[in-house]
């Protein structure tokens, strides 16, 4: 061990006339924990809350849509054998997409209707894994209905389904295997202006994504019930992909728009979504930057100790360099000390807030409410090149600090120093 490491080392364990000397060393050694821990903390739950909603959403809809100018795609199947062709999809399906009305005899609410394929939907969105109650194929089968009751199955008539989300179900009361009516604007004009076109379906489904905007206002039919009620013929609104990498969507999209030519556009989830994404990097990459000032504060704590510890060892550094030491061993000592406080408190956080991390993701005992929040519970995910620049930032923050300190000790003359003793 060099002379600049033991002398560091022994002055860090302060006699009992400097045993304030040592009580700032200990506090500025928490300060940099706490900094540290709360940035990892922080962090993670930044990182989680971006993915989760970034699932949440990619569960909900496509990586890539496409779309046709004027009345929508009418030759969609042979579109969706070109576009399968392409490097990257892995599949496609056609949707529709309506606001309507949607009532029973006790309530009603708004909502947008997307008309689906039931045999492809779930091969580029995760629907099945969405539903609490019932099933997507059940769309395509019906149901019989004869009379007015809400649950009765007398055969009759075949009633299309419907797929329902949590909570609009819950606020229209409604249940499987109750009938809803469906409420278009788009109706025959007539005299008296225009007639809203209605249509009975039964719920065959209830699902739940996990976001109260998403679960209050969504529902599902089949494409062919969504054609006759819109009054569309073969046509649809769009496809939707699924892509093999979610991160080359735009690279895909771009492609795709090249190859199908003038009329289409091709937008992927990034450039849908770009303003929420963009706003949640920048609230991130914001705490990052108010969280690093508590790191800053403890800076000033090291600095505070240092310059203390130098003036109350004016005279062992003004024999050391009457013994031999160097300027610069002298500011090496005062660095290694500096580094040794920062140091500790660094790895100290570090693992702090990653057994944080650990406890809220296991036992999850913080809620959100799910009117406010698109989750119902904090999300933590630790990214190590979080951790890596987290730690990285406070140990240099820590050792700029030393650098004032260390120099003025380095300065300090061996006669002047030992004149006044």
């Amino acid at each position: 061990m060099g002379y600049e490491w033991f002398i560091s080392l022994r002055y860090l364990k302060a006699k009992r006339r400097q045993g304030f000397i040592s009580l700032i060393s200990i506090i500025s050694v928490a300060g940099v924990a706490v900094g540290v821990m709360a940035l990892i903390v922080v962090l993670a739950v930044m990182t989680g809350f971006t993915d989760s909603l970034r699932e949440k959403i990619l569960g909900i809809n496509s990586h890539i849509v496409v779309q046709r100018l004027g009345n929508g795609i009418t030759d969609y199947k042979d579109l969706s054998k070109v576009i399968l062709q392409e490097k990257g999809v892995l599949a496609a399906t056609p949707y529709t997409y309506s606001q309507t009305m949607l009532s029973v005899p006790d309530a009603s609410s708004g909502a947008i209707v997307r008309g689906i394929d039931p045999n492809t939907a779930n091969d580029v969105l995760s629907l099945n894994s969405q539903l609490i109650r019932g099933s997507i194929i059940a769309l395509n089968e019906g149901t019989p209905s004869a009379s007015d009751s809400k649950t009765d199955t007398s055969p009759s008539r075949v009633l299309p389904g419907i797929i329902l989300g949590k909570e609009l179900a819950r606020n229209l009361h409604v249940d499987i295997g109750y009938k809803v009516r469906l409420f278009s604007p788009s109706g025959p004009l007539t005299p008296m202006g225009v007639i809203p076109k209605i249509k009975t379906c039964r719920v065959v489904g209830i699902f739940d994504t996990g976001m109260y905007e998403y679960d209050s206002s969504l529902a599902y039919i089949s494409l062919t019930t969504a054609q006759d009620f819109l009054e569309l013929g073969n046509n649809v609104h769009g496809l939707e992909l699924k892509v093999d990498d979610i991160y080359k969507a735009s690279a895909i999209a771009s492609e795709l728009e090249e190859k199908l030519g003038f009329g289409y556009i091709v937008k992927d989830w990034i450039s849908m979504n770009k303003n929420l994404f963009s706003a949640l990097k920048l609230e991130k990459t914001a705490m990052f930057i108010i969280l690093a000032l508590i790191v800053l504060v403890a800076a000033f704590n090291i600095i505070s100790t240092l310059i203390m510890l130098v003036m109350s060892k004016g005279k062992d550094i003004a024999i050391l360099k009457s013994m031999g030491a160097t300027s610069r061993g002298i500011m090496r000592i005062f660095v290694y000390e500096g580094l040794i406080i920062g140091l500790t408190g660094t790895v100290t956080g570090v693992i702090g807030g990653l057994v944080i991390c650990k406890i809220l993701s296991k036992y999850q005992f913080i809620k959100l409410p799910s009117d406010v929040y698109p989750i119902t519970t904090l999300p933590i995910k630790v990214l190590p090149m979080d951790v890596t620049l987290v730690a990285i930032s406070a140990a240099l923050i820590t050792l700029l600090a030393t650098i004032y300190p260390s120099w003025q000790a380095s300065k300090i003359d061996p006669a002047v120093a030992l004149r006044y003793e």
